[in-house]
């Protein structure tokens, strides 16, 4: 059987831990041990949904894993375990004996060529970046360029974004733009491949959310909105399924971070006296990662012409009796090249 020590995890461990070694080792799946007993297999989606039903992240894994999994038996031939893999677009497959043992794993790239690892629908939803800032917290680097300009790897941070999109089925894309936006303008028109791009200009800054305005009458389907400065290594399609199957006006794409305070937490009553000493304790939080998905009815929401910004959006959508979703991805599965600091992790990670 390969080697899959680093994707072990014991049923008894965290989700938060288990939500951790998926990002240590770059992967999203895990196989799950009772000590030496092969329990199920834990995915990112196992997780994502234990946290969307607000599950505590210091729960068990054995929880929240799911136990009505598809595998294969030994025995199997190739054809059944290739056909079962393609019917359930699985990462990989593992094979039990009689027992319930594991006994191999058949990963997809043992069975399947490069070509044949999406075969999810697409969906053609419209996309609409926001591309006006100024990047002043990349100085002084974009002095000379604007920030979705700024290179990761043989592209640039923009060309990632849109290629993401673009590999899930989304063709057409708004720009918000402000500074330097002809040289982006002259930046994608020189390149091989064509993005269907419309700009739309602010004339003064209008805050997060607020020049999405300008689109009133040209959006009348769900869309995606993405600041031009992150990529999250996650597939838009399950949020959007999550934004339809909840029914949601706007759903943030969050990410799970966690600090851990490297103190002793003293936590006090009446009169001073200590009620609880936590020990060096771990907070976790939801980040607003800077993708969504808004339903179209959201632009009309979106005063014309004012600074305006997405919190305010949000607070705005919760007061009328809306509803807000929050999607969930692991910690690294956010890049943010907002600042020097995260930017250099950018480009050592793409």
């Amino acid at each position: 059987m390969k080697n899959i020590d680093n994707r072990k995890i014991s049923s008894a461990s965290s989700v938060l831990s288990a939500l951790k070694q998926m990002d240590e080792q770059h992967v999203k799946m895990l196989f799950v041990f009772e000590q030496d007993h092969f329990v199920s297999i834990l995915t990112i989606g196992d997780i994502q949904r234990a946290i969307v039903n607000n599950i505590a992240l210091e729960t068990s894994v054995a929880q929240v894993v799911g136990h009505n999994k598809k595998y294969a038996r030994v025995g199997e031939s190739m054809d059944i375990i290739r056909e079962k893999m393609l019917r359930l677009r699985a990462e990989c497959m593992p094979v039990l004996d009689d027992y319930g043992e594991l006994v191999d794993v058949i990963f997809w790239r043992d069975l399947f060529e490069k070509e044949e690892t999406d075969l999810r629908p697409k969906i053609d939803l419209p996309v609409v970046i926001m591309a006006g800032g100024k990047g002043t917290r990349l100085k002084p680097i974009t002095n000379v360029i604007p920030k979705p300009l700024v290179p990761i790897g043989d592209k640039t941070i923009l060309e990632e974004i849109m290629d993401k999109f673009e590999a899930i089925g989304c063709q057409k894309f708004y720009m918000s733009v402000n500074y330097k936006s002809n040289m982006m303008r002259y930046y994608l028109d020189q390149l091989p491949h064509h993005y269907d791009v419309s700009f739309f200009e602010e004339d003064k800054p209008l805050g997060t959310i607020g020049s999405v305005s300008l689109l009133k009458g040209k959006i009348d389907t769900p869309f995606f909105v993405s600041n031009c400065d992150i990529v999250i290594d996650q597939d838009m399609r399950d949020v959007y399924d999550y934004h339809c199957e909840n029914h949601n006006d706007l759903t943030i794409v969050t990410a799970v971070k966690s600090f851990r305070i490297p103190y002793g937490v003293i936590e006090t009553g009446e009169d001073g006296l200590m009620t609880a000493l936590k020990e060096k304790p771990e907070l976790t939080y939801m980040i607003n990662t800077g993708v969504y998905i808004l339903n179209p009815g959201c632009i009309d929401e979106i005063p014309q012409g004012e600074f305006f910004h997405i919190t305010q959006l949000m607070e705005k959508i919760k007061a009328r009796g809306g509803r807000v979703g929050c999607f969930p991805v692991s910690e690294h599965a956010w890049k943010d090249m907002g600042e020097w600091p995260e930017y250099l992790k950018m480009i050592r990670v793409l």
